[in-house]
């Protein structure tokens, strides 16, 4: 397929990911200079109005879209979910030093081996000796006493696994980490001590990771931490402690504008089930095409699929691109097809992926 500058393919990237045409356009316009600014995003001060505007703006946009109550801080830092592995356990494990891990896949496993760097940790629910194909039931999930906190992984791309329900933490703050599935629909923030997601997936550009916290959890916080690895820092000083990630920010900002004005996360969840839905029927009604995740625990996310042989799944990845599907590929962990089919992902291009596999089964099959 011959690609111009103005045409774009379909996306299937598990991240960096699509993002809105319509944001993607206004950040074009404005680009070369904001409006009433005459500088462009990339150039203004962290320190100006501009930006304070424009990170104030995001946070209230925010907490519009999750109805996220005045108790809870939200931050915008750096690191990626990566460093929150770490941060998390060094922020809310003391003095207890101790934590609940429900594993379902290889990023809740890192979360955990940066966990135990702090303390103790116990797994509390796993789907690994059925290779993360599914995600734990209710009365799988064991709890310690006197935990710091629960943590789990919300949804996981390289399995195409989402959790349905919000596991139960007793008595202790449930802590998620939503990278791959935040603002994919509606979350009760009361539920959650700590959120966490890194904002390629579904919110923005990578280089930001927005963090939604409790703020009594911040009395947790030890003055001896490192300064930057230390949540109160960051709510102190209002994600300003150091220069943050101005662009990111501003495309976060732009992106939670456009989910507001198409209607929020109820209309949004609706988009998502949709588009999911044609994508799983296509591979159900299909003798050729075989769904890795149990159908309970399927992602809205990332559908992930097998073809007969190898060799097909080669095949089918070659011509897909050549038509003008891009990011088909399975993780190299599991293999396979996966379609990652994030907010901004449009609907005709599920249609439109649907129709090259039915001719490719049929060519093939």
């Amino acid at each position: 397929m011959n690609v111009t500058t103005t045409d774009r393919i379909y996306n299937f990237s598990a991240g960096p990911a699509v993002l809105p045409l319509a944001v993607l356009e206004q950040a074009q316009r404005d680009l070369i200079s904001l409006p009433g600014v005459g500088m462009s995003v990339l150039e203004i001060s962290h320190r100006s109005k501009t930006f304070d505007n424009i990170i104030e703006g995001a946070e209230a946009d925010l907490r519009t879209l999750l109805g996220i109550p005045p108790n809870y801080r939200v931050l915008f830092l750096q690191g990626g979910a990566s460093l929150q592995f770490s941060m998390v356990g060094m922020n809310l494990m003391p003095p207890v030093n101790r934590a609940d891990y429900i594993l379902t896949g290889v990023w809740s496993k890192k979360a955990l081996k940066e966990a135990k760097r702090v303390g103790e940790v116990n797994v509390a629910g796993s789907t690994e000796s059925e290779s993360f194909t599914r995600i734990p039931r209710p009365d799988e999930i064991k709890l310690q006493d006197g935990a710091s906190y629960v943590h789990f992984t919300s949804n996981n791309t390289i399995y195409g696994t989402q959790w349905k329900y919000d596991p139960d933490p007793g008595s202790a703050p449930l802590v998620c980490d939503a990278s791959s599935d935040f603002l994919c629909r509606p979350l009760d923030i009361p539920r959650y001590g700590l959120i966490y997601a890194g904002a390629q997936k579904n919110v923005g550009p990578a280089g930001v990771t927005l963090v939604v916290l409790r703020e009594d959890l911040l009395s947790r916080c030890s003055p001896d931490l490192p300064t930057m690895l230390s949540y109160k820092t960051h709510a102190d000083e209002k994600s300003l402690y150091n220069t943050p990630p101005v662009f990111a920010i501003y495309m976060v900002g732009l992106v939670l504008r456009y989910l507001i004005e198409q209607g929020g996360l109820d209309h949004q969840l609706y988009l998502n089930q949709q588009k999911a839905g044609v994508l799983y029927d296509a591979i159900d009604n299909s003798s050729f095409y075989r769904g890795t995740a149990e159908k309970e625990s399927r992602s809205l996310m990332n559908v992930t699929f097998r073809l007969p042989s190898e060799e097909l799944e080669a095949k089918f990845i070659a011509e897909a691109k050549a038509a003008g599907f891009d990011g088909l590929k399975g993780h190299r962990n599991v293999g396979g097809l996966r379609a990652s089919i994030y907010n901004a992902f449009p609907a005709e291009g599920v249609d439109a992926l649907v129709d090259f596999m039915r001719k490719f089964e049929k060519a093939n099959g």
